[in-house]
């Protein structure tokens, strides 16, 4: 038996909890992936947060923020917790460089758990783009091609790939601005 949508706060119908998966187990899994890097201790947590959810059900106004937050904080939880096995597989340890930054970009663990966030909150942004922007950002940046190249697969002008490339960029930094995250060099 399907759960029927309850009345939230001002009498706006609520969205039931099978509702609340379906929308956001995908982008749940993009944001815990950026954070912890591994696809199967992403799915845990958002495995974990949807459990915490069903418990927690009467009292979350806002599931989806909750969602966010809960997967959040436990991915900090799971980076601080295996903190010595990560860095025992970064390319530092291999070399015999222990708990020591790397040398040749300098990052600490605050700046790497920055990374991560970020390119979680990428991820859940680059979710809110029109499918068309995705993909033009994917050809561009995932494939490398040029604007020319995009141009034939897109069937549009070199200038419009141009123009719809920067609306994208532009409403991605936008995005990542109104989420807290500025200023990520790579």
């Amino acid at each position: 038996m399907k759960a029927q949508p309850s009345a939230g706060a001002g009498g706006i119908p609520r969205p039931s909890l099978e509702a609340v998966f379906e929308a956001e187990q995908s982008p749940l899994l993009r944001y815990a992936y950026g954070l912890v890097g591994r696809r199967e201790v992403a799915e845990e947590l958002v495995q974990d947060a949807f459990m915490r959810l069903h418990q927690h059900w009467a009292e979350v106004r806002a599931p989806r923020a909750w969602l966010f937050r809960c997967v959040r904080n436990r991915a900090y939880n799971h980076n601080r917790d295996h903190r010595r096995e990560t860095l025992l597989d970064s390319p530092s340890s291999e070399r015999g460089e222990g708990n020591v930054p790397d040398q040749k970009c300098g990052w600490a663990p605050d700046d790497v758990l920055g990374r991560l966030e970020a390119a979680g909150v990428l991820h859940v942004v680059l979710g809110e783009l029109e499918e068309d922007d995705r993909e033009m950002l994917r050809l561009k940046y995932v494939e490398g091609l040029t604007y020319a190249e995009i141009s034939k697969r897109a069937g549009m002008s070199i200038g419009n790939v141009g123009w719809r490339l920067h609306h994208a960029l532009k409403i991605l930094a936008g995005s990542m601005k109104r989420a807290g995250v500025e200023g990520v060099r790579g």
